[in-house]
């Protein structure tokens, strides 16, 4: 009988927010396969936890993952644990999920602290809709097309970064955005927790002149429905009032149903869209 993969969440800095089950689990598992063993000795050192430990990270995340499939197909069992965390979240323990997936090996989530959502609940921001965004990508052209995506993104979004990369972002951020309000969050549950609510302008200046330390969570503001509903505007009023209804005419609508639209679309009524196509017409 296969094994089961444990994916275990690991306090992301105050040791007592393990929760008793991670513990537990940790301690009966044959095998716990951590991000940093050397880190993670630390945290099976507080809880006396003896189990054997092997790497597995970003840069053996595929071959190791055979190999800790070929285990629990023996039959061992395995926990899966993250520096800080909930696994596979900005980790490559979603390579190691999904190759579980497809070998029919069963996957049972511990849950557990999550820097993504202890900003996001911090933040002072909406939460009823929110998306998280991790670490923008190091290659310039990919990071461009993301940052040009979260411009319009309506949602609430969550930004993971280090500290020597802060700068550049929040100025990234700042110019692909503009003044949105963002929230930082900097060594969350951590002894200098600190929470700062402010805009991405006076955040990229505050940081002009204080050094960054620590890793941090940015829980930044989307995109309002004023702000959308005024660039639609915007967009269509550089048409006039017959190309605009011409556009919905050769979707398939009828006359009067384009009209309707365009003026919706304009933020007028239909008889000021009527009364703009007679002038357009003389």
């Amino acid at each position: 009988m296969a094994g089961i993969l444990y994916l275990c969440a690991t306090p992301i800095g105050n040791l007592g927010d393990i929760t008793s089950r991670v513990v537990e689990t940790l301690q009966n598992v044959d095998l716990i396969a951590a991000e940093d063993t050397r880190n993670s000795l630390r945290l099976l050192h507080c809880f006396e936890i003896h189990t054997p430990m092997t790497s597995y990270h970003e840069y053996n995340k595929v071959e190791k993952a055979r190999s800790l499939i070929a285990q629990l197909q023996n039959g061992k069992n395995v926990a899966l644990i993250t520096d800080a965390g909930t696994p596979a979240i900005s980790d490559p323990g979603e390579v190691l999920v999904r190759m579980c997936q497809e070998a029919g090996i069963t996957v049972t989530s511990l849950p557990g602290p999550s820097a993504c959502i202890t900003a996001l609940t911090l933040s002072g921001l909406s939460t009823r809709r929110f998306c998280f965004e991790g670490f923008l990508p190091a290659e310039k052209k990919e990071k461009e097309e993301v940052l040009a995506e979260c411009a319009s993104e309506s949602r609430t979004m969550i930004f993971y970064e280090a500290p020597h990369r802060l700068k550049r972002t929040l100025e990234e951020l700042y110019a692909a955005l503009g003044d949105r309000r963002v929230t930082i969050c900097r060594e969350l549950t951590k002894k200098f927790e600190t929470v700062m609510p402010c805009t991405l302008g006076s955040a990229a200046a505050y940081y002009e002149t204080n050094e960054p330390r620590g890793e941090y969570v940015l829980v930044v503001e989307g995109k309002s429905k004023r702000e959308k509903e005024a660039e639609k505007r915007a967009r269509w009023e550089t048409l006039t009032v017959e190309q605009h209804v011409r556009f919905y005419e050769e979707q398939g609508m009828e006359r009067r149903e384009a009209m309707k639209q365009a003026a919706k679309d304009r933020g007028v009524s239909r008889r000021d869209v009527y009364q703009a196509l007679l002038g357009e017409e003389r």
